[in-house]
């Protein structure tokens, strides 16, 4: 009878206040996917938190016993990196930066929770890669790691062999997408089914606001961006915003696109799509939602909200609402 296959090995990194749930969170997706494995057959992972001590307390308070990370050697399935208060501590600690650096050079994938990833792009394996953090660590990131191709609003991301996930609860969205990858849909909609959360949230691909993407490297356009919040009815053309800037039109076209990473038009979509998620989840319809935001049809804001949420508008009121 031939050798039963490794489980696939998962190292979880914490430190010294990292936020517990960026730990268990994805750990517990891991290991309900053992649970849920038929008896007799061999447990899909093996997972391990490691830290550079024996135990580290959390920010929560709550001391988690860990193995040392010195004692971690050879190939890895998976790196995870947790976030958390203490990320600014532990991205100083060149021995924690270094050991990272090293697995992930072992890794078959590497990934962070929340603001983690701030170690991994002080690593240096974010660089030329599309990521995303918390989003109240998203303009600092920017400005520190301009290498990185930050996105800050999905819920995480999937650039090649590294992962990245935006804040705390998303660590468990991340994990999900992993085992999907892993032993597919089935297993992955078992596990979320077991610990009754979605597979996939609904209309949240969003992390937070989906406006703070235009504020998250640049306030410039801070002022106007509430002036249209408060004007979403209107004909929002290129010369009334360049106007409303104080700008000539070549010049507004230019410094928008440089300042928030997008057009004025998808700006001001971005805006709509706002205001249409707020009404919408207050209870208004559909057909007012799309006049009073200024899409001009119900289509025209269905497929925005296909193009940006995933779900229609219709589905995210039911969803939402009350």
């Amino acid at each position: 009878m031939p050798n039963a296959p490794s489980p696939h090995r998962i190292e979880i990194l914490a430190f010294a206040r990292a936020q517990i749930l960026d730990v268990t969170g994805p750990a517990q997706v891991f290991a309900t996917a053992n649970d849920l494995t038929p008896q007799g057959q061999p447990k899909p992972y093996e997972i391990a938190v490691v830290s550079l001590d024996a135990e580290i307390v959390t920010s929560s308070g709550l001391t988690l016993k860990s193995q040392p990370a010195a004692e971690c050697a050879g190939m890895l399935g998976t790196l995870i990196v947790a976030g958390g208060y203490g990320v600014d501590a532990a991205r100083c600690d060149r021995a924690l930066i270094d050991w990272i650096r090293q697995r992930a050079s072992v890794a078959e994938r590497t990934a962070s929770v929340c603001s983690g990833a701030l170690l991994l792009a002080e690593a240096g394996l974010l660089n030329g890669r599309r990521a995303v953090t918390h989003w109240q660590r998203c303009a600092e990131f920017a400005a520190r790691y301009p290498k990185v191709r930050l996105d800050p609003d999905p819920i995480f991301i999937r650039d090649g062999r590294i992962w990245t996930s935006a804040g705390v609860t998303a660590g468990i969205d991340l994990a999900f997408a992993m085992v999907e990858a892993d032993h597919g849909r089935k297993l992955a909609l078992s596990v979320a089914r077991q610990l009754v959360v979605f597979l996939k949230r609904p209309g949240g691909q969003s992390q937070f606001s989906a406006t703070l993407s235009l504020q998250a490297t640049d306030e410039t356009f801070q002022d106007l961006h509430g002036w249209i919040t408060s004007h979403l009815d209107r004909d929002l053309t290129l010369s009334t915003l360049a106007e409303q800037s104080g700008m000539s039109l070549r010049t507004f076209c230019r410094r928008y696109r440089s300042g928030t990473g997008r057009t004025p038009a998808e700006g001001v979509e971005i805006i709509r799509l706002d205001g249409a998620r707020r009404m919408l989840e207050e209870g208004a319809s559909v057909t007012r939602t799309a006049a009073r935001c200024g899409f001009g049809s119900t289509e025209t804001m269905r497929r925005a909200f296909l193009r940006h949420l995933g779900i229609g508008p219709s589905a995210y009121r039911e969803r939402f609402h009350g």
